[in-house]
């Protein structure tokens, strides 16, 4: 179903799955181009969800998918506004879902829990905005690479230079006593994780791409660990 969400910013589309009751999953999509990349792979995993009697949704952030905000406009606080605000429309226990940079976005709404999938730090999406311009530019880049424009265009996205410098130092929200974490990655990805999923990295394709089969392993697990948590 497409709803929306209000912000301060103004309106954004959502789509949701799933009963209207219970739990609700709300899904951030990783940043910029590797988004296009990998919306049709979270779309099935929230349809997924559906099928096993857990509810989501997929809210367009400022600047992202058929939001009317231009990008180049956007600031990383904004996006976290935004995402704050679609978790509160809804009255009912809510749970993150960040796959890749999109955990960066979850960390100031309250919710019962944090599922993150292949997380990726704000230094670490810098380096490779920077491989990226350094592969169009072909040209030697400095650790302020972007600090010469206000507005830099790297891989199709036109971003600015309050974005980019908003990155440097952010990271995805950590474990406390009051809210839980489970990081779910890759078996190619060396680094630890409460699970670890055979698969393909679809956020290194070059054109959008999907995986049912992973799709449905990471949905059985999410379904898991939220009714886990709400018993």
């Amino acid at each position: 179903m497409i709803d929306h969400y209000d912000w301060a910013g103004g309106r954004e589309a959502m789509l949701r799955f799933g009963p209207d009751t219970g739990p609700v999953v709300v899904a951030a999509l990783p940043l910029f181009e590797e988004a296009n990349r990998t919306r049709a792979f979270v779309v099935t995993i929230l349809r997924q969800l559906a099928e096993r009697g857990i509810a989501s949704a997929l809210p367009d952030l400022p600047g992202q998918g058929e939001s009317l905000v231009p990008l180049e406009t956007v600031r990383i606080m904004q996006m976290r506004d935004a995402y704050q605000a679609a978790v509160d429309s809804f009255e009912r226990p809510a749970y993150a879902l960040g796959i890749r940079s999109g955990v960066l976005l979850d960390t100031l709404a309250l919710i019962n829990g944090r599922w993150h999938f292949a997380p990726q730090d704000g230094a670490e999406l810098l380096r490779e905005l920077k491989r990226i311009r350094q592969t169009a530019t072909r040209e030697a880049l400095g650790d302020s690479w972007w600090a010469a424009e206000d507005v830099t265009e790297i891989g199709g996205n036109r971003l600015s230079i309050d974005l980019l410098s908003g990155l440097t130092c952010i990271s995805p929200f950590e474990e406390t006593d009051q809210v839980v974490l489970r990081t779910v990655r890759l078996d190619s990805d060396p680094r630890p994780a409460d699970l670890k999923l055979p698969g393909a990295p679809l956020w290194r394709r070059a054109e959008p791409d999907n995986d049912p089969a992973l799709a449905a392993l990471l949905a059985d697990d999410i379904a898991a660990w939220v009714r886990a948590c709400e018993s």
